[in-house]
């Protein structure tokens, strides 16, 4: 019987990959975003592949992520796999002069949307005694780095929560992990700081890791057998030893 996957933050980057790398897997797709118009092109582009189904909403807003996920139709609501990958950064500034919005607005999505999608999700997963779940992570939960102070904070969280799931789920069989990438390029740099030039600098002088790559990675985390679980994973680009140490050739 195939499987159905729900990925959050499915319109672009890591998310849009994965739903690719899934649909070539023939796996069932709920994708989920704030974008309509992508989610409706990325749809299309994989219903050759699999059966696709879409849900427009902000994971900030408690009660439409509820309503969404509790109005998938019938051949959707068994959901055997969960991709918490909606996240985000804004700005980089030092602690005295960060942003309220910004900070509130990297809480709301990072952990606090993680938490209310996992809370619609987990019941019928620890109804049937099965299910897995990967919540993306980034090199930030495993260090902080200069003005990275809230946008760390909230992944050091999503790192708290994907322990705490693991230990609280394990009598019901559920598989937990988290995949915690470094540098990646895609839209989050543009995101980060606001559409400056700055964010094409980000990536410049060496080669980042892809959107694609982590997908492959997510995809050889929830395929593995069922005995063996991918807990904690933390992937660098070469060029990349740490937070704030990357081999550039200019």
């Amino acid at each position: 019987m195939k499987k159905t996957v729900l990925i959050t933050g499915a319109t672009s980057g890591i998310g849009e990959a994965t739903a690719y790398e899934f649909a070539k897997q023939g796996i069932n797709l709920i994708l989920c975003g704030r974008r309509l118009r992508r989610l409706d092109t990325i749809q299309k582009a994989l219903e050759r592949l699999t059966n696709v189904h879409t849900l427009n909403f902000d994971v900030r807003d408690k009660a439409k992520t509820l309503e969404a996920i509790e109005s998938l139709p019938d051949a959707f609501k068994t959901i055997d796999i969960l991709i918490n990958n909606a996240g985000n950064a804004h700005g980089l500034d030092p602690i005295n002069e960060g942003n309220l919005d910004d900070w509130d607005a990297m809480m709301d999505i990072n952990v606090k949307g993680l938490l209310y999608v996992s809370k619609a999700v987990i019941p019928q997963m620890t109804a049937r005694q099965s299910g897995h779940i990967i919540n993306i992570g980034s090199s930030a939960g495993k260090e902080v780095y200069p003005k990275g102070n809230v946008y760390c904070a909230s992944k050091h969280a999503v790192l708290a929560i994907t322990e705490g799931m693991r230990i609280d789920l394990n009598p019901f069989g559920i598989k937990v992990g988290s995949v915690n990438p470094g540098l990646v390029e895609t839209e989050f740099s543009q995101v980060r700081f606001k559409g400056d030039k700055i964010a094409d600098s980000v990536y410049r002088g060496f080669k980042a890791l892809q959107a694609k790559d982590i997908a492959e990675i997510i995809y050889f985390a929830i395929s593995r057998p069922p005995h063996v679980n991918i807990a904690d994973l933390l992937v660098f680009p070469t060029a990349q030893a740490n937070s704030v140490t990357v081999k550039k050739e200019f």
